[in-house]
């Protein structure tokens, strides 16, 4: 019955991201109806339309599908790594990391389609290996003191990047803050991200009971024979690299990775098996309506996503905050 359930559940959030997807190719600045975004993707002599879906509209949803669902499967891997259901890929840091060394990148001109993605994950990975040097005791790594190294490390690179954007050149600074809000528009090829996406999944696919004893706490998991110290690095040095490469890709994206598993906890349970692919394909959902949202409800105007994000997450947040209380 659970494992009916599992599977009815990732085909319905299969079929909601198929049609968010074919909304993403449809609405903007110019709307095209299903019918007709159909018969455009299928010319062979592209017109001016199958050239904004094809070439403009299509990159850029799949870029918010790789976002997305890094985003919120390196979440739900954060919240069983922390036993903290309100942890997010941005709790310890990382983020921080990642986005100074990618906008030192850009501050440097050498921020290609590959240079950028490896600065990020150089970032986040010297983020993650700080906070743990700083975090562990004799007795390991305790998560209240792991979770406030991380936000005093969070803090600090937060302030270095408010400092490296005053001393960033005025022409540069316009682009650098509209990434660091969360943008999709400058977004490369989106292989990179979604070739680690399904990297990240096959990868995880095989630690799902592994993942549910070790959310019952490092004592007990130890005594059921999990390799506690290894398997946690392990995972979160690939919850980092996923941060990374969502960073890289598209700046800060708040919420995704916080909301999207706490949320499916609350609906489903705690079983990582069916919880962390259903946290990849449920992020991508949020963040591909958020982008879709962002470029037409002010078209020809955009907003970031991350921004739409944040306007989203922060209510649905609190109304998941006053159910728990209660």
């Amino acid at each position: 019955m659970a494992m009916l359930r599992g599977g009815s559940l990732l085909l319905l959030l299969t079929m909601l991201l198929i049609a968010a997807l074919l909304m993403a190719l449809s609405l903007g600045s110019v709307v095209i109806s299903p019918l007709a975004l159909l018969r455009l993707l299928g010319e062979h002599s592209p017109s001016l339309d199958a050239t904004l879906v094809t070439q403009l509209r299509l990159p850029r949803a799949l870029n918010a599908i790789a976002v997305g669902g890094l985003l919120g499967l390196s979440g739900a891997v954060m919240q069983v790594l922390l036993r903290n259901p309100l942890a997010d890929p941005y709790v310890l840091g990382v983020s921080g990391g990642a986005s100074l060394a990618a906008l030192s990148a850009m501050l440097m001109g050498i921020g290609g389609s590959l240079l950028l993605p490896l600065s990020a994950f150089g970032g986040a990975l010297l983020s993650m290996v700080l906070v743990f040097a700083l975090a562990t005791t004799a007795r390991g790594f305790p998560t209240t003191r792991l979770l406030l190294t991380g936000v005093v490390m969070a803090s600090g690179w937060g302030a270095l990047i408010v400092l490296l954007l005053a001393l960033a050149p005025s022409q540069q600074l316009p682009g650098m803050l509209f990434w660091l809000m969360g943008d999709l528009s400058y977004a490369g090829a989106p292989w990179l991200g979604l070739t680690v996406l399904a990297m990240s999944l096959l990868l995880l696919s095989p630690w799902g009971r592994t993942l549910n004893v070790l959310a019952r706490g490092p004592l007990q998991a130890a005594a059921l024979g999990v390799a506690v110290r290894p398997v946690s690095w392990g995972l979160y040095v690939l919850a980092s690299l996923m941060t990374a490469v969502a960073v890289a890709s598209a700046g800060t994206i708040g919420f995704v990775g916080l909301i999207t598993p706490h949320l499916l906890r609350l609906m489903v349970g705690n079983d990582q098996r069916l919880l962390l692919p259903a946290s990849a394909v449920a992020g991508a959902i949020l963040l591909l309506l958020a982008d879709t949202l962002g470029r037409s409800l002010l078209a020809p105007q955009q907003l970031p996503a991350g921004v739409v994000t944040v306007l989203l997450g922060v209510p649905v947040f609190i109304v998941l905050l006053r159910r728990s209380v209660h």
